[in-house]
């Protein structure tokens, strides 16, 4: 039985050795899951800022996907991120916006994008085991007073992060290639076959 070390270390190991388009699409793929459950929040419950993000988040998926041109707004918008009060190192000091899972997520898959290391992947996929995430997911569908089961959320989501390699990595050839543009038959190809299951939140 796979623990959750288990599942982590294969993660990484994989997350390592995938090129840095495989990494991109990883990481807008958990970015987007995120999001999505951050966006169906009730309203009261959303974090602007976070919100925000959309539009830097669609701009990464259209880099990853094969539009070079989309590079500059993912440029500019890490750029304006970096010189706002939302980026600094202690909590303390500043607002804690940008440590919120889905804004950290996406933030973390443009990093991917420009700078393919991998690891900006990685902490992007450990967003989606981020505590607050965990107990949200492992609360769906509960009664009050009925205990949260967030190991078993973490499994299950770690091994999720791992099929969505797998789907990824069938693609590997293009993806190799796609931060410096694809023809766009190709891209909308991927939309359809990448971007469309890996944001399902199921």
């Amino acid at each position: 039985m796979d623990t959750w070390k288990d599942l982590t270390a294969r993660l990484d190991a994989r997350l390592e050795a995938a090129s840095p388009g495989e990494r991109g699409v990883f990481a807008a793929g958990v970015a987007e899951r995120l999001m999505g459950w951050h966006e169906a929040l009730p309203e009261d419950e959303r974090a602007a800022f976070t919100l925000g993000l959309r539009p830097l988040l669609h701009a990464v998926w259209e880099g990853v996907l094969g539009d070079p041109e989309a590079y500059v707004a993912v440029n500019r918008g890490l750029a304006e991120f970096m010189l706002s009060a939302y980026c600094h190192v202690d909590r303390l000091v500043g607002p804690e916006d940008a440590y919120e899972p889905a804004a950290a997520a996406t933030l973390h898959a443009a990093r991917a994008y420009v700078f393919g290391c991998a690891d900006f992947a990685v902490w992007a996929g450990r967003r989606a085991i981020d505590d607050r995430h965990l107990e949200h997911i492992a609360g769906v569908g509960l009664e009050d007073g009925d205990p949260l089961d967030t190991d078993s959320a973490l499994i299950d989501e770690l091994k999720r992060q791992l099929r969505d390699l797998d789907l990824i990595a069938a693609r590997a050839k293009e993806l190799r290639h796609a931060r410096f543009g694809l023809p766009l038959a190709t891209s909308e190809r991927l939309r359809a076959e990448l971007r469309t299951p890996l944001s399902r939140r199921d």
